[in-house]
């Protein structure tokens, strides 16, 4: 099924919200959100659209491949850890919910606002890959 074809509205309305927070996020960021969770999620499409993404927009292979063990790598910032962590506990999301310090890291490293944009990127990424999961999506070889 094309969700956008079979709900143009509905598709709409979840790419405002995508189009949002590409407009208030540092992409590099953003790509990194998008990569883990989809990971996390075992979506081919959205891995597959957004490492190329991120890709062409210059990160490296490296820093992609190592979002797999990021716990474990020092290729990232504070600042991308806490947002990582993040990603880790909302698309993962355990009976209690999100860890009070995984959410305090992130409010000291991006402030209120930010931080709630952040997880407006979270949760649009996860909403995009359980679209993308139960409609079946695949991603192209690329040729």
């Amino acid at each position: 099924m094309s969700f956008s074809k079979v709900s143009p509205a509905g598709f709409r309305a979840v790419y405002g919200v995508e189009n949002y927070v590409q407009g208030v996020l540092d992409h590099t960021l953003l790509h990194l959100i998008k990569v883990r969770a989809s990971m996390l999620n075992g979506c081919a499409f959205c891995l597959d659209m957004h490492t190329t993404d991120a890709l062409k927009e210059g990160e490296s292979s490296q820093r992609l491949f190592g979002l797999a063990a990021w716990h474990d790598s020092s290729f990232y910032d504070e600042r991308e850890r806490a947002a990582l962590a993040l990603t880790d506990a909302v698309t993962v999301l355990a009976r209690d919910g999100v860890p009070d310090d995984v959410w305090d890291a992130v409010v000291e490293h991006f402030g209120e606002e930010r931080a709630a944009n952040v997880l407006l990127a979270i949760g649009t990424i996860n909403l995009w890959t359980r679209l993308n999961i139960a409609t079946r999506k695949q991603p192209e070889l690329a040729g």
